[in-house]
């Protein structure tokens, strides 16, 4: 099986098995010619958005607006014993089984869509609801945000996301929630959606009410401190994949994003633990 990405404005070639996503500003569309590689792509692909069909791939009603030029189009092939994943027409990366290809699919997906986006500009944070008020857990790579927001969906909190928080001109955090990528001890990332942990995804902004800035240090004891509000912008700058150049208005979108917002930094250890401790934070403020 193989995903196709095209590049923006090239035409899809037909498939029998294909749909397209807008994905706030961009336009995807989806192809393979295998149903074992489509229900993956179909599971993963922005589950929580609606999808469009062309009535000529067969895989759905005609809709008014399909994406005939899509921004990005991704294609799955399946070639012998592997799964080959092409994004703009360039091999991603191979796989014995599809399900394997969908860490670098949510990737793609995200370096198409986040540049994109016109009235949002996104930080590399982990994104939950508690209540009526956001929590966001910045940080990089290997920060373990995932492991952070999964354990929070446990206890019942709202999905937002566990990568990027999308934020508008009014300091708003909006939902994107894709996929989880789990690593659980594991090198390899293993997706799971939201609806896996029984929980609902976020369907509205919200203000932001706590920024938790926690490095992860193996047999730490929590150790978290009140910071300011600058120091926590300051943390938003350094996590945002925007730049001051491409964006001159993120400092202030970002000084609204703070503004209404409880911040802590520190170490932390597991995340069972480390949630308990957030849970109580966010009680007491």
């Amino acid at each position: 099986m193989s995903v196709v990405v095209s590049l923006p404005g090239k035409p899809c070639m037909p498939s029998p098995y294909s749909f397209g996503v807008r994905a706030f500003d961009c336009g995807i569309h989806v192809s393979t010619d295998c149903p074992e590689a489509f229900a993956i792509l179909e599971r993963y692909t922005f589950p929580w958005l609606p999808r469009t069909f062309n009535a000529a791939d067969g895989a759905g009603d005609s809709i008014d607006d399909p994406i005939d030029a899509p921004d990005i189009s991704l294609r799955v092939v399946r070639l012998a014993d592997q799964f080959q994943l092409s994004a703009n027409d360039v091999i991603v990366v191979s796989a014995p089984q599809a399900i394997d290809l969908v860490p670098d699919i949510i990737r793609v997906l995200d370096d198409a869509v986040i540049p994109r986006m016109r009235k949002l500009r996104a930080v590399h944070a982990g994104a939950v609801l508690l209540g009526e008020r956001a929590l966001l857990l910045p940080g990089g790579t290997h920060a373990g945000k995932s492991s952070l927001v999964a354990e929070l969906l446990q206890r019942g909190a709202i999905y937002f996301s566990d990568e990027y928080a999308l934020i508008d001109s009014e300091g708003r955090v909006h939902p994107y929630p894709r996929p989880l990528l789990l690593r659980n001890g594991d090198p390899v990332q293993s997706p799971r959606l939201a609806d896996e942990f029984n929980v609902a995804t976020g369907e509205a902004p919200a203000p932001i009410g706590w920024i938790l800035l926690l490095q992860y240090l193996p047999g730490c004891t929590w150790s978290v401190a009140a910071i300011t509000q600058s120091e926590a912008l300051l943390s938003l700058l350094r996590n945002t994949p925007h730049s001051l150049a491409e964006s001159p208005d993120i400092v202030r979108i970002f000084e609204s994003a703070v503004a209404s917002a409880t911040c802590y930094a520190g170490c932390r250890a597991e995340a069972p633990d480390s949630v308990d401790r957030i849970l109580q934070l966010a009680d007491n403020s």
